[in-house]
């Protein structure tokens, strides 16, 4: 049985970048068309040249090699020749071998939005199509609001979409703009479309805004169109877009699709998925969502004790796909939900050898318990579950005794007479009975902490001269007079020999911020030693 080929589109770099929040710099658009190239999308859209000195620049020069490359911009204005409108001409001078035009589908949209008439709006999309295949670009239109304006008027909706084909559009993108339409009107809108114009020339832009994007580009793809827009990680205006990170793998994971059609995206590329999203966040300096389907931290993870001892059994269970399919992997939580399979399955993840019937996993299971009790929590804190696992099992040294600590917080004029705060604390430490005092100054009372504690470890010193403090995370609960604070820090080596490129989280727990935050600097310090043979 022969399949039909779907086509993908990613608007990651142009309706992506409308994400509250989200600010593409050239380089990233550089970065992000690359990656979206080498995944295998067959469009890459990279913006609106001609509106912004950025997209501008962007399309001085074609970004990807594979895919095609599609600059964004709207059809002719009404009353002048599209010889003479500056914007179809700026889409004419880009890099873009595709130009896709978006053109109002719904009446009242003309009306109200564009100010003109219908038979106006009509002859600019026919116009600008026109233009850009004489040009020898290849034109698609995206019909805006085109579910809602096909509800109110289909007969013009219609009108919309076969004016651009006939003028020679290879693409016409059926657009739910406002997110509101719903999965069983999307298939049955597109079926009525594909009466009058073939499916292998009709696409899906959907968003949102019901949270239905994904299975409202599924519904169209069964109703027959065969071009599916959207963007990574689901950016997008308002309430996002069609999240590809999720429509990709379905095509080719899921055997309704994958049995029917055929896409860019290999099965060895799409191992890269997981990596790609993530690295899209860093570039924005977002954190990743780790609910998020196939790519989330969490989307292969088990906390019950009851799913996990099932998982450990077949993994089938609770999956509906291996997570090395998509680049992720399976996690099995440390909680206060947790089991001994938890345990278990956890320490054989970090390469802790214990066996099945040891006592002392049922110890470590109690004392993970007592301390999520009082407010610790290891799910995203491997480095200190693993400390406290390895100390329960009698594995980790003491390495240094911290005899106390101070921390000064002023407030004062500098010498250009303008006020600032400044951190300073002073550490104490013990090892091999000598006292080793350091003090130093941060730019916070946590940062100057850290940096006092990283500044003189003696003979530990070397190990922890690469160390890095990447994040910190504050969390207060149990509020009131008795509140009680979590801290999460992740650190990272700088170009260390043993983990280079790696990082770690550790927790503590206090009704005192700054001592929470000794805690989790502490874990860290132990945890580098740990890993470094000290």
């Amino acid at each position: 049985m022969s399949r039909e080929r779907v086509t993908l589109f990613d608007t990651t770099l142009r309706d992506g970048a409308q994400t509250t929040g989200v600010d593409f710099s050239l380089d990233d658009k550089k970065q992000i068309a690359s990656l979206l190239d080498a995944l295998g999308v067959d469009y890459v859209e990279g913006g609106y040249p001609g509106a912004n000195p950025l997209d501008t620049e962007f399309f001085k020069s074609r970004r990807t090699t594979k895919a095609h490359f599609a600059a964004f911009g709207m059809t002719k204005r009404a009353g002048r020749s599209v010889a003479n409108d500056p914007g179809v001409a700026a889409l004419l001078d880009s890099a873009a071998d595709t130009i896709v035009f978006v053109a109002k589908s719904w009446d009242y949209q003309v009306h109200v939005a564009l100010g003109c008439t219908l038979e106006e709006n009509l002859e600019g999309i026919s116009e600008s199509v026109g233009a850009a295949v004489g040009a020898g670009r290849e034109a698609i239109v995206d019909c805006e609001h085109f579910f809602d304006g096909y509800k109110a008027n289909p007969d013009y909706a219609l009108a919309c979409v076969e004016a651009a084909y006939k003028a020679g559009a290879r693409w016409v993108v059926l657009c739910d703009t406002n997110g509101g339409t719903l999965p069983h009107e999307i298939e049955a809108i597109v079926r009525a479309v594909t009466a009058h114009v073939p499916g292998d020339h009709l696409g899906i832009h959907a968003h949102n805004d019901t949270e239905q994007a994904v299975a409202n580009s599924l519904a169209a793809l069964r109703a027959g169109v065969r071009q599916i827009q959207g963007a990574l990680n689901g950016l997008g205006e308002r309430c996002g877009n069609a999240n590809l990170c999720s429509i990709i793998p379905t095509l080719l994971l899921k055997p309704e699709f994958s049995g029917k059609y055929d896409i860019g995206v290999t099965p060895e590329s799409l191992r890269g998925l997981t990596k790609l999203s993530h690295t899209l966040d860093e570039l924005l300096n977002r954190s990743p969502d780790r609910h998020a389907p196939y790519v989330g931290a969490s989307a292969f993870a088990t906390k019950a004790g009851i799913h996990a001892s099932a998982v450990m059994k077949d993994p089938r269970t609770y999956e509906h796909v291996t997570p090395d399919t998509v680049g992720n992997v399976r996690r099995v939580l440390v909680s206060d939900q947790a089991g001994k399979s938890n345990i278990l399955a956890e320490l054989e993840r970090l390469g802790v050898a214990v066996a099945k019937d040891d006592p002392r996993v049922l110890r470590l299971l109690n004392a993970v318990k007592e301390k999520e009790a009082q407010g610790y929590a290891y799910e995203g804190a491997d480095a200190s579950f693993e400390l406290l696992a390895r100390r329960v099992l009698g594995h980790v040294p003491d390495y240094f005794e911290v005899e106390r600590f101070r921390v000064d917080v002023e407030r004062r004029h500098n010498a250009q007479g303008e006020l600032e705060t400044f951190s300073e604390a002073t550490v104490r430490v013990k090892i091999d009975g000598e006292n080793l005092i350091s003090a130093a100054e941060g730019d916070g009372p946590v940062h100057a902490l850290y940096v006092a504690l990283c500044k003189d470890l003696g003979k530990y010193q070397k190990y922890i001269a690469d160390i890095e403090l990447l994040d910190f995370r504050v969390r207060v609960f149990q509020g009131g007079a008795d509140a009680v604070t979590r801290v999460l820090i992740e650190f990272g080596d700088k170009n260390g020999e043993n983990l280079t490129g790696e990082t770690w989280t550790t927790v503590g727990v206090s009704p005192n911020l700054i001592d929470a935050s000794f805690q989790a600097l502490l874990d860290a310090i132990d945890y580098k030693l740990l890993k470094s043979g000290a």
